[in-house]
């Protein structure tokens, strides 16, 4: 059996580890994939600052008000699937308590025998819209590291939640994997990016031998770069710019690129981050 088992959590959050939404599309592609149902949720007053993520408002069928609150739920698969099954865990990057918010996931995940884990994040990066979106996979475990081929990452300094589900997996010795998916940062922040969302669900597929059809996502993945294509051929700054990062990113792609040249991309973003206001 794989070192990531039979029974493994993909793990997503809105917000801070979530660029162009990559990473909480792929969990919306899971979930459409099978029938789901919630295993556990937080209660939202322990974890979330309203000012900072607001609930929303909407009319029912028959006219009357309801309240959403911010929420993170863990799912999982209602009927059995060929090969391991994938339960998700996603909602709202939390505001305050995380050392109790990762507990009560990890505690339902020991009770029932969850076997591994692996977290879905994107970065904003200095990457070309027309090249292969590039994926970071990572793990601290030596186990998964061997036995899937990935990198260890060197990075020092603030994090995500995400980190902290990989730590407190490890303490409670549940395998733990990353995958960070690099998004062009001068696409609009607020534009979902379909083909960073592909590029996670491929390289999820290839980790643990489950995915969702991705044809719709190709299809708006094309779309994507169409239209970007379309507002840099206007543009003829963005144009050269763009021109830059693809000499940049095939030099990566070159026999003779570093190895470790995706990783310090995502480390460079990792500071950037930490360097701004949002220190969460």
């Amino acid at each position: 059996m794989d070192v990531l088992g039979s029974r493994i959590i993909v793990a997503a959050f809105d917000g801070w580890n979530d660029a162009g939404e990559a990473a909480s599309g792929a969990i919306a592609g899971l979930r459409e994939s099978l029938e789901y149902e919630r295993v556990h949720t937080v209660d939202p007053e322990l974890y979330f600052d309203y000012q900072y993520t607001r609930p929303s408002t909407r009319l029912d069928a028959a006219g009357g008000r309801e309240l959403n609150w911010p929420e993170a739920s863990l799912w999982r698969p209602t009927v059995p699937t060929d090969g391991p099954e994938l339960w998700l865990l996603t909602g709202s990057e939390p505001a305050r308590a995380w050392q109790a918010f990762v507990t009560e996931f990890i505690d339902i995940a020991l009770r029932d025998d969850v076997t591994g884990m692996v977290t879905l994040g994107a970065m904003l990066s200095d990457v070309p819209h027309t090249r292969p979106i590039s994926v970071f996979a990572a793990s601290q475990d030596e186990r998964v590291r061997s036995a899937h081929g990935l990198d260890k990452s060197t990075y020092e300094g603030p994090v995500g939640i995400l980190s902290v589900f990989e730590h407190f997996a490890q303490q409670a010795e549940i395998p733990a994997a990353s995958l960070w998916a690099s998004v062009p940062h001068y696409v609009a922040t607020a534009a979902p990016s379909p083909k960073a969302t592909l590029a996670l669900l491929d390289r999820l597929e290839e980790l643990t031998g489950v995915g969702p059809s991705r044809e719709h996502l190709r299809t708006e993945a094309a779309a994507w770069e169409a239209s970007i294509d379309a507002a840099a051929a206007d543009d003829e700054d963005m144009s050269e710019y763009i021109r830059q990062l693809e000499r940049t990113r095939d030099t990566w792609d070159s026999p003779d690129a570093s190895g470790d040249a995706i990783a310090q991309a995502f480390e460079r973003y990792l500071r950037r981050r930490g360097d701004g206001p949002d220190k969460r």
